[in-house]
């Protein structure tokens, strides 16, 4: 999670309801979490949101993953963006997601600047209460589009992240812009 100028972020961990898996969380265990946390509507309705910039709140995920509650004002969203080594899972609690992913995998390390193929673009619609999960160096953006109404997400990450890597892009240019480290959004 960057912070963006206008972003406000909380500064209290907040309990979910988590499994207790007996091995390393899974994508699907991941996703499982987040979708029972999404449904949480207490703990949805306590995310403070700002008009202006997104808003987060740590939660404990499942097996020592990482997680977080977070907040998307009108218009609002990620920039490209990849979770480095960590699978995760990421569901819209209220409102309405887009992802727009690329359907490659790109090298972890050694470039600055790549040409993407025509056929790499998806793009999804996440209603309340959809979601998915992703493996790792999974390269997306997640937009509110909404001009009106806010969103709330719950994500979770495994293991947790040890870094960012954002991207910009133009046409088929895909750019690696910085790295970021935990130290930079937590």
């Amino acid at each position: 999670m960057s912070v963006s100028s206008a972003a406000v972020s909380a500064s209290q961990q907040v309990s979910a309801p988590v499994s207790t898996p007996v091995s390393t969380p899974t994508q699907a265990d991941l996703l499982d979490f987040v979708r029972r946390t999404a449904a949480d509507a207490d703990l949805i309705a306590s995310l403070p949101l700002d008009p202006e910039g997104r808003t987060w709140v740590r939660l404990e995920g499942p097996g020592g993953s990482e997680a977080w509650l977070i907040g998307w004002p009108p218009g609002t969203g990620t920039g490209w963006h990849d979770h480095a080594e960590s699978v995760g899972a990421f569901v819209t609690a209220a409102g309405e997601l887009r992802e727009h992913s690329l359907a490659v995998r790109l090298p972890a390390d050694g470039w600055k600047t790549l040409e993407l193929t025509d056929d790499v673009d998806r793009s999804r619609r996440l209603p309340a209460g959809k979601g998915r999960s992703f493996g790792r160096h999974h390269v997306h953006e997640v937009l509110n589009e909404s001009a009106d109404r806010h969103a709330i997400s719950v994500h979770a990450y495994y293991p947790p992240l040890p870094q960012i890597r954002r991207f910009s892009r133009s046409g088929p240019i895909l750019r690696l812009e910085q790295v970021e480290q935990p130290e930079d959004w937590q």
